[in-house]
């Protein structure tokens, strides 16, 4: 079982010290795609899963989630997180029993999601409706005819955080019957500091140009890839991610969407390996690790 680095009491001390310093852009891997973000004294939680709800889901069937890893941290302790996002309906990026307890613990509490996802939001969540922010990706393309801007926001500002929506292909950019996306990626604005957490997504055609404008200061990547026999939707390898990380500028990428179920992973050594080959900066931070800018 592979155990953080950082875990418990001994992250909340390592979140408290460096919040006092009151500097720079500091993120967190609590596991899979979960990151918590801190600048400017406020926190910000990426699609956080702090809970075994999938692992008891699916115990006794043909696709059991075996944990790897322990979890870094109960959810009820991180009770000074002012948003949350969710990049889509997947438990493991919108897990009841990790957002119920930040909810209880965090009476302001924000989420960011898609709009097209808003309804389970709600339902997992249990956040009053002014509490939930739907975003869409901003000008959609109209079947048969010219591009149509929708009625949802494609960004919004929450604790000082400009989180902008772009689209995500899990495998596909799929849309809801309102052409809504269903899979967003995020970009953070936090002061001079911009993080591109993809959440769930493979490469699909404009998407590093899109994503090149922003020459993020830190991309959050999947790495665990595609395989048919694991019958879950697929993700970016660690060979597609570093190249992904290059196109688009990002000053450093750090791999996720691994080192959690034993059917749905993969090794960092080929995205250490490419990441390498085409000069691309990275970290490979171990669960509870913290990753720093300084913004100098």
């Amino acid at each position: 079982m592979i155990r953080p680095l950082l875990q418990d009491d001994a992250l909340l001390a390592d979140i408290a010290d460096i919040r006092a310093l009151g500097c720079g852009l500091h993120l967190w891997w609590l596991g899979q795609s979960g990151y918590l973000v801190l600048w400017n004294g406020r926190f910000l939680l990426l699609d956080p899963y702090l809970s075994d709800s999938l692992t008891r889901k699916y115990a006794g069937t043909d696709k059991e989630h075996v944990r790897i890893s322990t979890r870094v941290i109960a959810p009820e302790r991180l009770d000074f997180v002012d948003v949350v996002t969710s990049s889509h309906n997947h438990t493991d990026h919108l897990d009841p029993e990790t957002l119920r307890p930040l909810a209880a613990a965090n009476p302001g509490l924000v989420m960011v999601c898609p709009e097209a996802n808003r309804v389970t939001v709600r339902e997992r969540c249990g956040l009053p409706e002014d509490r939930i922010h739907g975003l869409d990706a901003g000008v959609q393309e109209s079947a048969g005819g010219p591009a149509r801007v929708g009625l949802v926001p494609g960004e919004v500002t929450v604790a000082g955080f400009r989180i902008i929506a772009v689209p995500a292909a899990h495998e596909s950019l799929d849309r809801d019957t309102a052409g809504r996306h269903i899979y967003l990626g995020f970009l953070i604005q936090a002061g001079p500091f911009t993080v591109y957490h993809s959440g769930d997504t493979v490469l699909y055609p404009g998407m590093a140009d899109r994503l090149r404008h922003w020459a993020p200061t830190v991309a959050l990547l999947p790495i665990n890839g595609r395989s048919p026999e694991r019958r879950v939707a697929g993700n970016l390898n660690g060979r597609e991610a570093a190249q992904l990380a290059k196109a688009i500028g990002a000053g450093c990428v750090i791999p996720g969407h691994y080192d959690l179920f034993a059917f749905n992973t993969a090794s960092p050594r080929e995205f250490q390996e490419t990441c390498r080959l085409l000069g691309q900066p990275a970290s490979v931070p171990k669960l509870g690790e913290r990753w720093s800018a300084s913004g100098d």
